[in-house]
């Protein structure tokens, strides 16, 4: 079962295959080089069925509430673009299915002791982030 926490990013977020994935999701050139220049952090928490993630950074904050199996509305990629999401929990990881401009993809993250595991995939393209525990 995925635990409340907060992660800070430890990936380049420079990372090539970062950028092709954000712009396989429909990033324009300006907000994948602004996503360049920042580490944000992932927040989790919980309180009882509702999950709230957050994500941080210095230049945004995006904060979506859930419950497991519901469609909710949530910014993808603080881009401007919304997408509509299903979060589920299959063996400990949170599995967030999402599709935006007729584009379906999924964001698997797996704690660890340490850290968070981030795998990123729509439109064949995979990139993976890892993140370090703080919280």
């Amino acid at each position: 079962m995925m635990q409340p926490g907060k992660w800070d990013l430890l990936s380049d977020p420079r990372d090539p295959v970062w950028d092709q994935f954000l712009q396989a999701a429909g990033m324009s050139a300006a907000h994948r080089e602004a996503q360049a220049m920042v580490r944000p952090s992932e927040e989790l928490g919980r309180d009882g069925d509702r999950w709230t993630l957050t994500s941080l950074s210095e230049l945004w904050t995006d904060q979506i509430t859930f419950a497991l199996g519901e469609q909710v509305s949530t910014p993808l990629f603080a881009n401007g673009i919304q997408a509509t999401s299903v979060f589920t929990e299959e063996a400990g990881t949170l599995i967030q299915s999402f599709e935006s401009q007729g584009k379906k993809g999924t964001i698997v993250r797996e704690q660890t002791p340490d850290g968070m595991t981030a795998v990123y995939s729509i439109q064949g393209v995979t990139a993976v982030r890892k993140y370090r525990k703080v919280a």
